[in-house]
């Protein structure tokens, strides 16, 4: 289960934060303690979290009710998105608008001469193997990180090109998508979720 961090001004803002250290509202501190009394009852064996300051307190909520420790791991950071940093969406368009067009195209674009998408899922998909591998048989683990993070996480994990990484629509604060082990690999159950999954009753198992 991949978790994304409660809300921050700079998401009101809609300012692009990336890997700076921005700090969650008590907004955001209120849906992480409610999402973390439903991820609860999956009864998760583990919990694995970037160390920047909004994800760290969004898992520590996590924490508290399930007594488990949390591990921290910079791998699953923001985008490092340079000169973008600080900006609203208004202002990248403003100043770096064919770069901005480009990178929504789904052109490999290192936005604000930060990370390609591709550099991330290749720090941030390991840090979500290697802890998948520590689980005992049917374990949960909770990975708590950030939105672009997430979606390129999950286009690695599942075989999408990274042109295609797009169509994963982005996540709301404090929600989450599952993933599920196959014999054909990693599956996407449930994306953008804030409510716990059901089992799936049809054909499609």
């Amino acid at each position: 289960m991949l978790w994304r961090h409660g809300q921050t001004a700079w998401n009101l803002e809609h300012r692009f934060q990336g890997t700076m250290d921005i700090a969650l509202t008590e907004v955001g501190r209120a849906q992480a303690r409610h999402a973390a009394g439903l991820l609860a009852s999956l009864a998760p064996h583990a919990i694995v979290s970037s160390d920047l300051q909004r994800t760290v307190d969004t898992a520590a909520e996590l924490a508290a009710v399930t007594g488990l420790p949390v591990s921290h791991d910079e791998g699953l950071r923001e985008s490092y998105a340079g000169a973008w940093q600080g900006l609203t969406h208004e202002e990248i368009r403003a100043r770096f608008g064919e770069q901005y067009a480009a990178w929504k195209r789904g052109e490999p674009v290192r936005r604000g001469g930060g990370e390609l998408e591709t550099e991330v899922a290749d720090r941030a998909a390991p840090v979500v193997e290697r802890a998948a591998d520590k689980l005992p048989p049917g374990g949960v683990l909770v990975v708590v990180s950030h939105g672009g993070t997430i979606r390129t996480t999950i286009g690695r994990l599942i075989g999408l090109t990274p042109p295609s990484w797009e169509a994963l629509g982005g996540l709301s604060n404090c929600c989450w998508s599952v993933l599920g082990e196959s014999v054909r690999g990693w599956r996407l159950l449930e994306h953008n979720a804030g409510s716990l999954p059901e089992p799936v009753l049809g054909d499609d198992v």
